[in-house]
């Protein structure tokens, strides 16, 4: 089969390459799937940078969330076993983690479902309690991560200002349901928040940019307020000032979305369940910007890196581009 490989830590478009390789033989509790779809995420990058907390052996297939068949026909989304990632025409995952792919969605967004809507609902409902009539804020609101939490956001029936860079991702944010849609690159976060909320500032604030955005983010959180601590983006990891915490009454809360596989695997399900009935009702649906073949998934790859991308950019079999 074809897979892509790493044979050494880099950025992704020079050390990605497309090679002829064995299928991956299922070890005990595993499964074979077809890949039907993998989405690329930000950690795929990071794994070929080996800079993601998973530091496979080299040589290892990046791709952490795919929509899959198993053997005997059915239509599954899986996380492949490592170091044999999605980026190849056929992985392994553990059988017992299988989820049903929701008839709702086709390949390509099921592929998008997993990993980006269970961190925002983890994140939103588990972490936050965000509540009806509440407001939240969401940084990069037009790529992958971000455009989930604003989906779940809107059908959480809070009221949702959104911050990106530049006209082009303004506009997707804005198709995606913001209310508030705020240019970091034109305008200025804080007091575009403060005009939007009476001068309130934001209830729950959803950043997986980190370094600027979480400064920013400090400065216009509500009383009470609760910043969620997704990812690091930006590649700078902030330094929360407890002082300013404390004297502002605002919460900071982490979320290793991946620890609750470990900790507490029946709430994935139950949250998969929710997300299914959502994508069901139309209220949810992975924004799916780009359907690439596998041959580009390395340059794929990399500009989901340079964050460059909106939405998803999906790796999907070559008659289904367009």
């Amino acid at each position: 089969m074809q897979a892509w490989r790493v044979h050494r830590n880099g950025e992704p478009g020079e050390v990605m390459r497309l090679e002829e390789v064995d299928r991956p033989a299922p070890g005990d509790g595993q499964v074979e799937l077809r890949v039907r779809a993998a989405n690329i995420n930000f950690p795929d990058a990071l794994l070929c940078r080996g800079e993601y907390q998973v530091r496979p052996p080299l040589p290892f297939t990046p791709g952490v969330e795919i929509c899959g068949e198993t053997p005997d026909g059915r239509r599954v989304i899986a996380t492949p076993a490592l170091p044999h990632g999605g980026f190849a025409e056929y992985v392994v995952a553990d059988e017992a983690a299988l989820l049903p792919a929701p008839a709702a969605l086709d390949d390509a967004e099921a592929a998008a479902l997993h990993i980006g809507y269970q961190t925002g609902w983890f994140g939103l409902h588990r972490r936050a309690r965000l509540q009806r009539g509440e407001t939240l804020l969401v940084h990069a609101a037009a790529g992958g991560v971000g455009s989930a939490a604003v989906q779940l956001g809107k059908a959480a029936g809070a009221t949702v200002i959104g911050v990106v860079g530049g006209p082009e991702k303004a506009a997707v944010a804005r198709e995606l349901g913001c209310d508030v849609v705020v240019d970091r690159r034109s305008d200025d976060i804080v007091a575009a928040v403060k005009e939007a909320t009476g001068g309130r500032g934001a209830d729950v604030v959803y950043d997986p940019v980190g370094g600027d955005a979480y400064a920013k983010s400090a400065k216009c959180v509500a009383f009470e307020g609760r910043i969620v601590v997704v990812g690091f983006a930006s590649g700078d990891v902030p330094a929360p000032a407890l002082s300013h915490a404390l004297v502002k009454n605002y919460s900071v809360l982490g979320l290793h979305w991946g620890l609750y596989a470990v900790k507490d695997p029946g709430a994935i399900a139950r949250c998969h369940e929710e997300l299914t009935e959502l994508a069901a009702q139309g209220a949810i649906k992975p924004l799916v910007s780009e359907r690439v073949t596998l041959k580009d998934a390395a340059d794929a790859v990399q500009r989901v890196a340079d964050g460059t991308t909106t939405g998803r950019v999906v790796v999907v079999p070559e008659s289904e581009v367009r």
